[in-house]
């Protein structure tokens, strides 16, 4: 790979950067701080764009890329030290538990490429779905209703739904019953 080719130009960031810089402080400043509560979170990342349902916990130490490229369904918790690096769009769904320490990553850099050029692809968690602590989720990455990916998975393609994933990369455990 030669960097000094690298071009990242191209790549929509979907706000403009003083709104990205905006959020860089507030961030910093707020939204990753040890402070206690959920509440003033939820109405931040609202604030500039995320989609957040009803009931959410957002513990402290959480980092948000781009909050208008989250969406995140009702009665869901995203855990302490969670980094949601989300170039591409992060859909969570509804009573889902990502767990403290969780990298939700959407962006890699093609290392076939001379020019390493930049590649974002959404992640997408289901209902139900539970990302055990220190877990990976990489791009592309779709957790299908139901699925849990043990403590310190390292999830790059597909989790079926109501199963159990743990390793790395993540290996299908075993199936669970589903919650109604």
């Amino acid at each position: 790979m030669h960097l000094d080719k690298f071009d990242n130009s191209h790549f929509d960031r979907g706000k403009p950067r003083w709104v990205e810089t905006l959020w860089r402080v507030l961030e910093g400043l707020l939204f990753n701080s040890w402070l206690p509560g959920s509440g003033w979170r939820v109405m931040l990342l609202r604030l500039f764009g995320a989609g957040i349902g009803d009931g959410v916990v957002i513990k402290p130490h959480v980092r948000v890329k781009f909050p208008w490229k989250l969406r995140i369904g009702n009665h869901s918790w995203i855990g302490e030290q969670v980094w949601i690096d989300n170039l591409a769009d992060v859909h969570i769904g509804s009573h889902c538990c990502i767990s403290q320490g969780v990298y939700l990553c959407t962006g890699n850099h093609r290392w076939d490429l001379d020019t390493f050029d930049l590649e974002a692809r959404p992640i997408t968690i289901g209902d139900h779905g539970w990302i055990g602590a220190m877990s990976k989720v990489g791009p592309g990455v779709v957790v299908e209703q139901g699925a849990v990916l043990l403590l310190g998975g390292v999830a790059p393609g597909k989790l079926e739904s109501w199963s159990i994933y743990g390793g790395s990369p993540a290996q299908l455990i075993r199936k669970r019953p589903q919650i109604r």
